[in-house]
């Protein structure tokens, strides 16, 4: 099991996401248990490019605080909304033999769903801590209801697990899937 955390940055973490509170408690929760539980933290950023004010060498490139990592643990640059694509974290995943990740982040209907999508297809079994993952509104859905739609109707029975914050640090503690 491992713990993915991704596009937890300055330019992304804002008030104005849906249940922002609630997101960044559970998020640092889970974290905190990975990290207590010697579960590998792994950290996953987004690159929009040069000139977009959200890239290498940005200010809101980097890690929000509230998430930052500790010494020692990993860090991809993404370009594409999955984390698994062209970063070199499918590669490090297979060879350390994993077939569990639990995936927090930003946003849910980009690179949250991408990214849990993508794993799903490399046969990791995928866990969605409840409120670790959260969005803006969009033209077409508020941020409540795309929420919703991904962690109770899109993902649940066909791509993840989506579970409790405590039922999945309860799953760290003893490594039970």
């Amino acid at each position: 099991m491992v713990l993915l955390v991704i596009d937890t940055q300055i330019w992304l973490t804002d008030k104005e996401l849906y249940n922002y509170e609630t997101f960044v408690e559970g998020t640092k929760a889970v974290i905190e248990a990975a990290r207590e539980n010697d579960i590998e933290v792994i950290y996953v950023q987004h690159d929009d490019g040069q000139g977009t004010g959200f890239s290498v060498g940005d200010v809101g490139f980097e890690i929000n605080r509230e998430f930052y990592p500790i010494e020692g643990e990993k860090q991809y640059v993404k370009t594409v909304s999955s984390a698994f694509c062209g970063t070199g974290l499918k590669e490090y995943l297979e060879k350390k033999g994993e077939d569990t990740v639990v995936i927090v982040g930003l946003l849910t209907n980009f690179c949250i769903d991408a990214s849990v999508k993508s794993a799903f297809e490399m046969g990791l079994k995928v866990i969605i801590p409840e409120g670790t993952n959260t969005t803006f509104d969009n033209p077409y859905m508020d941020k409540e209801k795309t929420c919703k739609y991904y962690n109770e109707f899109m993902w649940p029975e066909r791509f993840a697990e989506c579970i409790s914050v405590e039922e999945t640090i309860q799953r760290m503690i003893g490594r039970k899937i």
